[in-house]
């Protein structure tokens, strides 16, 4: 029988959309006939994002930062109020800055830990306590990256907090399993994003080289060759976000051209 996505109709939240892999994510999902709701803290870059989005279906844009508590309970309560419920919650979040273990200071790691600690766990609460209330058999689709196998030193913050966000995929597919919800993660390698010009361009102030030279050495490194795009690394979220992943939940896939050596 021909795979059908199921996507048709559903309703999606996708946060931190307003570019990169959100952005990409909320495309592939509209593509597939979805109702979706973006996000993001610049009003700007979201108004624009939203205008061009609408030309694919059936797009509304909830202003709010993803640290704040008070904007978490707003993105969650918007996205019910416009979608009359959400059947796929997608997490994805920008990066803190880049720099190795000593350079921080508390407020950088408790910055790091709201966002990508704190955060995602109590964002999903508000949505599992919703698809509980509405009878949903929803999914959750967390964005977190393939440092959480292997650390990477120029990276700290990320690769340190980014880890929690695989207990919590483990966590919640175990306890929401039972109502029908769920939950998987994805661990992205490099990507075509703006975070790649920025850890480019930190390479080039501390080792003394190009941006273009850091490109190419991650490129040598990756197996495939090349630096991934947003569209590839949407088409893994659609699956794990629709009918096409029905029995896969708690598992965290890498979509990373075989960087990670790790088993």
């Amino acid at each position: 029988m021909p795979m059908n996505s199921g996507l048709t109709g559903q309703r999606v939240l996708v946060t931190a959309a307003s570019a990169g892999i959100g952005y990409g994510a909320a495309e592939a999902f509209l593509r597939e006939g979805a109702r979706v709701v973006i996000n993001s803290s610049n009003q700007e870059k979201l108004e624009s994002a939203k205008g061009r989005l609408a030309q694919l279906g059936e797009v509304h844009a909830v202003l709010g930062n993803l640290a704040q508590k008070a904007d978490i309970e707003k993105i969650v309560q918007q996205a019910v109020a416009r979608l009359g419920g959400i059947d796929t919650l997608v997490y994805v979040t920008g990066s803190p800055k880049p720099g190795r273990f000593l350079e921080f200071a508390y407020e950088d790691w408790r910055a790091a830990s709201d966002l990508l600690v704190v955060s995602p766990a109590y964002l999903s609460k508000l949505v599992a306590d919703q698809m509980i209330k509405d009878t949903t058999k929803g999914r959750m689709v967390f964005l977190s990256s393939y440092v959480i196998k292997e650390p990477a030193l120029g990276i700290a913050l990320s690769s340190v907090c980014r880890v929690a966000m695989l207990s919590l995929v483990r966590t919640l597919a175990r306890d929401l399993g039972p109502k029908g919800i769920r939950v998987n993660g994805i661990l992205p390698g490099f990507i075509k994003t703006g975070r790649i010009d920025q850890l480019a361009q930190d390479a080039a102030k501390r080792r003394g080289i190009k941006p273009e030279e850091y490109v190419s050495e991650i490129e040598r490194d990756i197996p495939l060759g090349r630096i991934g795009t947003t569209e590839e690394l949407a088409r893994a979220i659609v699956f794990l976000g629709s009918d096409l992943s029905s029995y896969v939940s708690g598992a965290s896939i890498p979509v990373d051209g075989a960087i990670l050596r790790s088993i």
